[in-house]
């Protein structure tokens, strides 16, 4: 059986609204470009993991810290209003003429999303390569709470069931999406500018820190503390 090729795309632009040069911020004393290279290498399971950046200087730490950057993303690439997706597509594209070669699993990690574990990335890899069945897995963030949209000028409940309130022990689950934390989705899904597929598998943490996303300096304060108590009590895996 042909070895499934798998290459890890964190990306870390330099440009940002909040914080300049963001992912260059530290946590821990370590930048948070450090954190998703250091959970992909823990986890064994990536052929390959580069950074898509604009940024020369973003690029030279992410080398240092074992990450390869063999290209910048172009200025297109760069702007506060590109999609995720169209980053991700594009960052594989240009892997892929760069290496001459094709991959079949990407995975997907954030430098903004700091508290996930190096296994959650190994699973999602390996389900992808065990069930041929699953476009993509990823991490999640079970919780029990009744959420609101509008729908015109009106706040409606989400689901139905939401019309009357139950103890959270036994009321259904919700999943809030975190593929930032970790992610795995076949390759092509990728090429045509999906980041997952139709066909998921869950990977489901209760972890209250997973819910840091760092954008303010607010953020980075809640992360710092947060990783202090996570490294004291070796809540992190790598």
């Amino acid at each position: 059986m042909k070895k499934k090729k798998v290459i890890c795309i964190i990306p870390a632009r330099g440009g940002s609204k909040g914080l300049k040069l963001k992912n260059l911020r530290k946590i821990c004393n370590k930048p948070l470009i450090s954190y998703p290279i250091a959970a992909a290498k823990k986890s064994k399971v990536c052929d390959k993991i580069i950074v898509s950046t604009d940024s020369n200087l973003i690029a030279k730490v992410a080398k240092q810290c074992g990450a390869e950057v063999p290209f910048l993303r172009k200025k297109n690439f760069s702007g506060d209003l590109v999609t995720t997706e169209a980053t991700l597509q594009n960052a594989l594209s240009e892997a892929e003429n760069h290496f001459k070669e094709k991959y079949d699993i990407c995975v997907f990690l954030t430098c903004t999303n700091l508290f996930r574990q190096a296994s959650w990335i190994k699973k999602a890899v390996n389900i992808l390569k065990k069930n041929n069945n699953i476009d993509s897995a990823f991490s999640v963030h079970g919780f029990y709470k009744h959420v609101w949209h509008k729908e015109g000028k009106k706040y409606k409940k989400v689901s139905k069931w939401m019309k009357s309130y139950t103890s959270r022990q036994v009321g259904q689950r919700l999943f809030r999406e975190d593929t930032g934390l970790a992610s795995a989705t076949r390759a092509r899904f990728w090429r045509i500018g999906k980041r997952i597929g139709n066909k998921v598998s869950f990977i489901v943490n209760d972890e209250a820190f997973t819910g840091i996303d760092i954008h303010t300096k607010q953020d980075l304060y809640l992360a710092e503390m947060a990783m202090r108590y996570a490294k004291k009590h070796k809540l992190i895996d790598h």
